[in-house]
């Protein structure tokens, strides 16, 4: 089947290359056209194609390419580095009705690196990772098959994320899921090399990732789905 999406120009994965040692407002500025022609519409263009394999088996995650793809412009106030813009391009597909670091979603960048893939929950609010925590310890058995399956592991190994020395608060230390509550976060992601980006493989690459992903990402998101329905029934 042939891929409905082509490949980002050259031109667009060269633009990041040159970008990396031209980091500054005055060189961006009469290329703009180039990153608005050969990297921005582009991507609108590939996250519309995943979209549309994303409602087939994902439709929650089906997210309009304005509000997926990510802003350019680097938020420099708390930073020492005052590069104005990012050294990729990426897209994160959220469950509609939550933000991007409510509930797990799934991710991708591109740049004249690497192409990264991923998905899960980077940065839970505390009522997320408390909702998260609480399913895992009385659905483990489930949540361990799902991180045990053959294709996840092939293509992603194990699960990443930064986790506590010690079971946290409200858990007994010898819990069956001691090592899965440590968790604070709740990842996958790899990298492939930045020339997969100007080929049609590059769709076929993100997407069978995705789709991967999809018990994963709608164990930790019925989490919060029930976390919701008690929260109705109290009002």
């Amino acid at each position: 089947m042939r891929s409905p999406f082509p490949g980002f120009p050259p031109e667009g994965i060269d633009f990041f290359r040159r970008l990396a040692r031209n980091n500054r407002r005055e060189w961006f500025l009469p290329r703009k056209a180039i990153f608005e022609e050969r990297v921005k519409q582009p991507m609108r263009e590939l996250v519309e194609a995943l979209d549309a394999a994303l409602a087939r088996f994902a439709p929650e995650h089906v997210t309009d390419p304005e509000r997926a793809i990510y802003r350019f412009y680097r938020d420099t106030r708390f930073s020492p580095d005052k590069s104005p813009y990012k050294d990729r391009i990426a897209a994160t597909f959220p469950r509609r009705g939550l933000t991007r670091h409510e509930g797990a979603s799934y991710y991708f960048s591109v740049s004249h690196k690497e192409l990264a893939i991923g998905g899960g929950v980077y940065m839970p609010t505390p009522e997320t990772l408390a909702a998260m925590r609480r399913h895992i310890a009385a659905r483990h058995e489930d949540f361990r098959r799902i991180l045990a399956a053959r294709p996840l592991r092939s293509l992603f190994g194990e699960m990443q994320g930064e986790a506590l020395s010690r079971v946290p608060k409200g858990f007994p230390a010898d819990h069956p899921a001691a090592d899965l509550l440590r968790f604070k976060q709740f990842l996958y992601y790899m990298e492939l090399p930045p020339e997969i980006a100007l080929t049609p493989a590059l769709y076929d690459e993100i997407l069978k990732r995705f789709r991967t992903m999809a018990p994963f990402t709608d164990f930790l998101n019925q989490a919060l789905a029930g976390q919701r329905k008690k929260a109705s029934l109290l009002l």
